[in-house]
């Protein structure tokens, strides 16, 4: 049985030659039992003449629409009215030949019948061959004679999953057994689309328990919809995995090619629906545009650049100091053959020469200013560090920003510089009230622009982005939670009821453009997080997603708030107000405008405190200059008592 099956349904497709090979014997069969039936079973000797003429048309005609180029295996319902109009064609022009080249030794008596009987046995041999074959290759020769198959589901009931199902039934090295489609459309519970039924969602429990359903098939696109989330959250409940596949208009040839089956991944859960980008107003901001990006080789710096070159800008240069992220990502850019438009600028933003050699031979018109500190632990434990990058690197590139006619400066925060309670979203507030502050002082007092260009009047537009946590940037706590997982555990958490705004890097991308295209300066832009997350929650569903059980197979450790860390990050402070865009995504913060001459002076105190290198120093001046500094879980919390008694006295 073996050397059959190897001999008949190898993975090796047939000669073509053979199929019409086959397709003539089946019509040979055919016309001969069509004019027996006529004639009582005998056949007459003018009959032969007919059937040759008419075996002949058949080969020609069959040839001409190419029955025998379609592989049996795959064969569909177009393929099968192929075969019927190649039949019916045959018959006609079988008459045509006869009339034309026999003449008066060609009588249609009775012909009628013969061909329409023809006509029937023929298509219907032909099809059924077809069918009988499909099925056999389907069951014998893909599936081969597996002990056990994997029983799955689909997720929905459209086109869509009907051709997940086909895809995965032809998939070379799968062995599966579709179970159920499960939708939550009504009109198609509890029927039958390619002899598997339709179940609701609330079905996945009992599907699990009675065909012992392993995995669950879906399409990638839109994740978030009520119904897919609905049956993603029973699936990871049950234990059930699930797997995204690309939609069809990406698969090759019609099948999905291997990598396009992926595993779900938690990131996917906490995507929202695409952001629409008015790619209108950006490009006119963009194209053509000298553009620099700091901090580049990191996970916001890079994405960024990866959007704006597609808007056909001039230059993009790409500043930071890891030289080795740098390096990789220049690699990559180059492989997708932006070489020409990007130019490789190592330096660390603290450097006020390099910087200005940088304004020198660029001269970038717009700034995306990404680079900083962002480890709130580590900043805790290196206040001076925190203030030297995101304090005085911030203050450092916005002063040559205005020194050499940028037109916009387009800041990246974070949500922890509200109510700060730690070092890294304090130095960061500071930065923040910093580029305000000039804002407003050269929105009243014009510079004039002394460089290459005399006479050119520029006020540089200041703009200031904030959002919380971004999904898979270095250092995240889902990267984190995948080692601890792969290495079996445990989780560590600080808090069990710690919790995070989290956003695609992407995402977070889209809104830092949309928001410089609509920023007119002096914003500080606020993005739509969406719903905090519930860390625990987050950490229990990703070791449901690797298959895991949690507290058993993988356990969950508490190891306290880390030095400085906040229960619950806010996105504005309580003096601030906010005032919503023509994008429902992003809002703009109303704060209280600050006297740049104050600022400027408190900054330079900050800093030249900052140069002694004593942290306690540095901490308290930060504390002067926010009086909403408040330390949680820090060392630095003896300073807030004494800033308590000075203002009791």
């Amino acid at each position: 049985m073996i050397y059959v099956k190897n001999l008949l349904f190898h993975d090796k497709f047939h000669s073509r030659w053979l199929v019409l090979f086959t397709d003539m014997l089946i019509v040979v069969f055919s016309i001969c039992l069509s004019f027996s039936l006529r004639e009582k079973l005998t056949l007459q000797p003018g009959t032969i003449i007919y059937m040759t003429v008419y075996c002949v048309s058949a080969l020609f005609i069959f040839i001409l629409m190419q029955v025998h180029t379609r592989i049996v295996r795959y064969s569909n319902t177009k393929d099968m009215l192929r075969v019927i109009l190649a039949v019916f064609v045959s018959n006609v022009v079988f008459v045509l030949l006869g009339l034309a080249f026999l003449g008066s030794y060609f009588s249609m008596s009775g012909l009628g019948s013969v061909l329409l009987i023809n006509f029937f046995i023929s298509s219907s041999i032909l099809m059924s061959i077809r069918i009988v074959l499909k099925d056999i290759f389907g069951y014998l020769g893909e599936s081969g004679y597996t002990a056990k198959r994997d029983s799955v589901l689909i997720y929905g009931s459209g086109e869509h999953s009907i051709l997940i199902k086909k895809a995965l039934e032809t998939q070379k090295g799968l062995s599966i057994n579709v179970q159920g489609f499960v939708d939550t459309g009504l009109d198609k519970l509890h029927k039958f689309i390619e002899q598997v039924q339709v179940y609701p969602v609330k079905s996945i429990f009992n599907l699990k328990q009675k065909f012992s359903i392993s995995t669950m098939f879906i399409t990638a696109e839109g994740l978030n919809t009520d119904g897919k989330r609905s049956a993603v959250e029973k699936c990871i409940e049950h234990g059930i995995k699930v797997i995204t596949v690309a939609p069809s208009n990406q698969w090759l040839n019609g099948k999905p090619t291997f990598n396009q089956f992926k595993d779900l991944k938690i990131e996917d859960l906490l995507e929202r629906e695409p952001i629409d980008l008015c790619k209108t107003h950006l490009c006119g901001d963009i194209k053509g545009k000298r553009i620099l990006v700091t901090g580049a080789a990191g996970s916001i710096g890079a994405e960024i650049v990866r959007q704006i070159v597609v808007y056909n800008p001039e230059l993009v240069v790409l500043c930071d100091r890891a030289e080795t992220p740098l390096h990789d990502f220049q690699l990559e850019l180059e492989d997708d053959f932006y070489s020409h438009k990007i130019k490789i600028f190592v330096s660390d933003i603290q450097n006020q020469n390099r910087v200005k050699k940088l304004f020198e031979l660029y001269k970038p018109q717009v700034v995306f200013h990404a680079a900083a500190y962002k480890h709130v632990p580590m900043m805790e434990n290196n206040p001076t560090e925190a203030v030297l990058t995101n304090v005085w690197g911030t203050k450092n590139l916005a002063d040559i920003s205005v020194d050499y006619g940028v037109e916009k400066f387009v800041m990246i925060s974070t949500d922890k510089a509200v109510r700060p309670t730690n070092i890294m979203g304090a130095s960061k507030r500071i930065a923040e009230m910093y580029i305000q502050s000039l804002n407003n002082s050269i929105l009243y007092n014009r510079p004039i622009y002394t460089g290459d260009r005399d006479n050119f009047r520029c006020r540089t537009k200041f703009i200031t982005t904030r959002f919380g946590n971004v999904l898979g940037s270095n250092g995240s706590v889902i990267p984190r939670f995948k080692a601890q997982i792969e290495k079996g555990g445990p989780l560590t958490i600080t808090h069990p009821d710690i919790t995070r705004y989290f956003m695609t890097i992407p995402e977070a991308v889209h809104l830092v453009l949309e928001a410089s295209v609509m920023g007119d300066g002096g914003e500080i832009f606020i993005f739509d997080m969406g719903r905090p997350v519930k860390i625990t929650d987050l950490a229990i569903n990703m070791i449901k997603l690797a298959g895991f059980v949690p507290h058993v197979d993988i356990k969950i450790v508490f190891t306290g708030l880390r030095p400085g860390e906040k229960l619950h990050e806010e996105l504005l402070n309580d003096e601030e107000t906010v005032m919503p865009t023509y994008n429902k995504d992003i809002k703009i913060s109303k704060t209280i405008p600050n006297s740049y001459a104050n600022i400027n002076a408190a900054v330079k105190e900050l800093l030249a405190i900052n140069l002694f290198d004593n942290a306690e120093e540095t901490v308290s001046k930060m504390k002067a200059i926010l009086p909403d500094f408040v330390s949680n879980n820090s060392q630095y919390q003896k300073l807030d008592k004494i800033f308590e008694s000075a203002d009791a006295v």
